[in-house]
């Protein structure tokens, strides 16, 4: 029969527990280190910066087109006849702006949406994404604008070229000029980059978690197209507000955005802010494919390319 001490019993029972506490401890304390691993500001600006710059500019080149006959349909008053010629006009100007204003867009929004993604729970990721979006799209619209002002001027047939777009805008109605109709882009764009990334990255998480793994090219390509689509046609009226606002130059048809609403529905029916909602949601849709599908395989490359630490 043994003679050992209960106590002694206790005693080891209570060590084993305290030094499997310990190893616990020290596994969820090294989890929540590498959660809260600080990142590199500078280098998720500038694979932001290579990734947006490379997706904007091929989006662009494959679908000018198609926005080319959007602009062209919501301009068209009454039953104006949509012109089907010079429809690739200004895209060359048109990268010059679009390569900056994406690079500058996903330059912002990658680090801002990791510093965000770090201050709310996890619960509210899709908070940080939508503020992500609307703080990106605020700094690239200081590129944006003018590059689309003077891209529609251009799909409309009033310049030849960029060059001479930004000569004759500014001496006609000065340095604003080439800012027409911003504050109805922001109100277009802000919600629309905010809706656009909320929802594809959110959509992003969702498939991740179901399919347990990451997501391929294809994937990500299906979902960049469906958040684009959804975004595309809520956003068309203020679309529509924008461009007209934009392209009317110094003849002044309206005296802002609640004027041009006015109008429009005054003049033509509630119809027409949805003017162009057809070619617009299959530009975005395509486009929503193509920018994050190239989006995503470029900033994997970059991220292949950088030493592990």
């Amino acid at each position: 029969m043994s003679s050992k001490d209960p106590h002694t019993d206790s005693l080891d029972a209570l060590k084993f527990k305290m030094s499997a506490r310990k190893d616990s401890d020290k596994f969820f304390m090294s989890i929540s280190k590498r959660k809260k691993k600080p990142f590199d500001v500078l280098r998720a600006m500038y694979d932001g910066c290579i990734a947006g710059g490379v997706a904007g500019v091929v989006v662009e080149t494959a679908l000018y087109p198609i926005d080319t006959i959007k602009t062209r349909l919501q301009v068209a008053r009454g039953g104006g006849q949509i012109i089907l010629k010079g429809l690739y006009s200004g895209l060359a100007g048109n990268l010059a702006g679009v390569l900056p204003a994406s690079a500058i867009f996903v330059g912002v929004y990658e680090p801002t949406k990791q510093k965000l993604l770090r201050s709310f729970p996890e619960n509210l990721s899709a908070i940080a994404h939508f503020a992500a979006g609307a703080i990106a799209g605020a700094a690239s619209s200081l590129v944006r604008v003018p590059t689309e002002v003077i891209k529609q001027r251009m799909q409309m047939g009033q310049f030849k070229s960029a060059p001479a777009a930004v000569r004759l805008i500014v001496a006609n109605e000065g340095f604003k000029g080439l800012y027409a109709g911003y504050g109805s882009f922001l109100l277009r764009d802000l919600p629309f980059d905010a809706i656009q990334f909320c929802i594809y990255e959110q959509l992003r998480i969702g498939y991740k978690l179901a399919a347990k793994r990451d997501l391929n090219d294809p994937e990500n390509a299906m979902l960049g197209a469906f958040a684009g689509a959804i975004t595309g046609a809520v956003t068309t009226p203020l679309d529509v507000v924008k461009t007209r606002l934009m392209v009317q130059g110094s003849q002044n048809h309206y005296k802002g955005i609640y004027d041009c609403v006015n109008t429009i529905v005054k003049e033509e029916g509630t119809h027409a802010l949805f003017k162009g909602m057809g070619p617009r949601v299959l530009w975005i849709g395509i486009g929503g494919s193509i920018f994050f599908g190239v989006l995503e395989k470029t900033k994997q490359i970059l991220a292949q390319r950088h030493p592990k630490a």
